[in-house]
């Protein structure tokens, strides 16, 4: 059992692990910068220490600052969240040398992972399918070019070291393939510091579907069964639900064991997920693996009863995997609340929140860690809460989170709270007919 966990994090994250922590009769240490001194997350944990100011570089990215908030706490475990540090191998690797149990997977699975061309590497060795493209990175546009007329266009071009959308560009004929291998290696360069691309066919109409996976330090694999995270704009997933509606049984026992094949090709350690694109003919390829907590694993655990973070803490003490896969027993829905104006092209609304109510009752949870009074600090994600919504049925399920939001009042700040509400009460939603483009021709306005 750990004594003390410091928490390399902040935000309703780093709220969420104390909680876990404090069931399990563990210290908690939180870290903050000056911008968030104010945090619940601050204020619920058993320690907090100031590691610097606003900027994450002086602060959540500084490993010689969490490592010196470590020493002067005494702290026998650290827990990244997600985000920041969270999928860095150095990281792990310094945890290691200084006797910090890093709660997550080893430096090697990372590194394995954490380079999309190693991870698709390993996962064709292993027998999951992977979508058609490069076999490494590309060495010059006219290696793309010719590449690229062998596969078909539409092509997607791909930073190695990217996630979030950048350091992407789909290019749709060869004339436009020259600029836009320029823009992705500029962007992935001043993202990553690392300008290295590969190239695969882009799926037309996709579905955004991953699989929670959990593996032990004795290598049993199991998985959670899906999320269905097709609902994104410009890549960044807003609404998380499971089980997906797109799902047959069939299909979900294929992506099952193709997800738990993956994990065990690497002996994955930890709580992780296997993201898969599934095209409109319910053909899947392996896209990438997140070796962290996700910020929707609220989902999961609603529709399986399962605490993912008091797992995450079990195998990183050495417990054994009991049980095999699970499978959903109840629908759940997740809406991410940001402090951004929907109406005005998402822009970031940073401030004070005047008033605030959350919504409450059977089924409804969320994950907050700001008030009434909080100021929102403009240098990090604008993600300031989670709603998670669970039911019997999918449409039971929207209608329930219907009611939430309607019930979700924060002023002070503009969220995208009429965003969920307009999408909850479209029709294509509703009836599950969406992919990863749906939002594209969405139209906040209209009715």
């Amino acid at each position: 059992m750990f004594e003390k966990i410091l928490i390399a994090n902040r935000g309703e994250i780093a709220l969420r692990i104390i909680r876990t922590c404090r069931e399990m009769g563990i210290k908690t240490v939180a870290v903050y910068s000056t911008a968030d001194r104010d945090s619940l997350h601050v204020r619920f944990a058993d320690e907090a220490v100031c590691i610097g100011p606003p900027a994450s570089s002086e602060s959540y990215l500084s490993i010689p600052r969490l490592m010196a908030a470590v020493e002067i706490t005494n702290a026998d475990a650290l827990h990244p969240g997600y985000g920041f540090l969270a999928e860095n191998a150095d990281f792990a690797e310094v945890c290691a040398e200084y006797g910090i149990k890093f709660i997550g997977p080893t430096p090697e699975q990372i590194r394995k992972m954490g380079d999309k061309i190693t991870a698709k590497e390993t996962m064709n060795k292993a027998g999951v399918p992977c979508i058609p493209g490069s076999e490494g990175l590309l060495k010059d546009v006219k290696q793309g070019v010719k590449l690229a007329k062998e596969i078909g266009y539409p092509v997607i071009l791909k930073a190695t070291a990217g996630g979030g959308g950048k350091g992407m560009r789909v290019v749709w004929e060869e004339k436009d393939f020259e600029p836009n291998w320029s823009m992705a290696r500029q962007e992935a360069k001043a993202a990553f510091g690392n300008d290295g691309i590969y190239m695969e066919k882009f799926i037309e109409e996709p579905h955004h579907i991953e699989f929670q996976v959990v593996g032990d330090q004795y290598g049993k694999v199991i998985h959670l069964s899906e999320r269905d995270c097709s609902i994104q704009r410009r890549h960044q997933k807003l609404v998380e639900e499971s089980p997906s509606p797109f799902m047959t049984d069939e299909l979900r026992q294929k992506m099952g064991d193709a997800a738990v094949k993956a994990g065990e090709a690497i002996r994955y350690e930890g709580v992780g997920t296997i993201e898969f694109l599934v095209d409109k003919y319910r053909n899947f390829y392996f896209m990438e693996m997140n070796t962290r907590i996700q910020v929707e694993h609220p989902v999961t655990e609603e529709v399986i009863d399962y605490d993912l973070i008091k797992e995450q803490i079990k195998i990183a003490m050495g417990e054994p995997l009991s049980g095999q896969n699970y499978y959903p027993e109840m629908f759940a829905i997740e809406c991410r609340i940001n402090a951004e104006d929907p109406f005005n092209n998402f822009r970031p609304s940073p401030g004070r929140i005047s008033s605030l109510h959350t919504p409450k009752g059977h089924g409804v949870r969320v994950d907050t860690h700001v008030y009434a009074g909080y100021t929102i600090p403009p240098y990090y994600d604008s993600l300031i809460a989670k709603l998670i919504c669970r039911a019997r049925t999918r449409e039971e399920c929207i209608k329930k989170m219907e009611r939430a939001l309607d019930e979700f009042i924060i002023e002070g700040v503009k969220t995208t709270v009429p965003f969920h509400q307009r999408l909850m009460r479209d029709e294509n939603f509703r009836a599950g007919n969406f992919h990863t483009g749906f939002l594209n021709n969405f139209n906040l306005e209209s009715e």
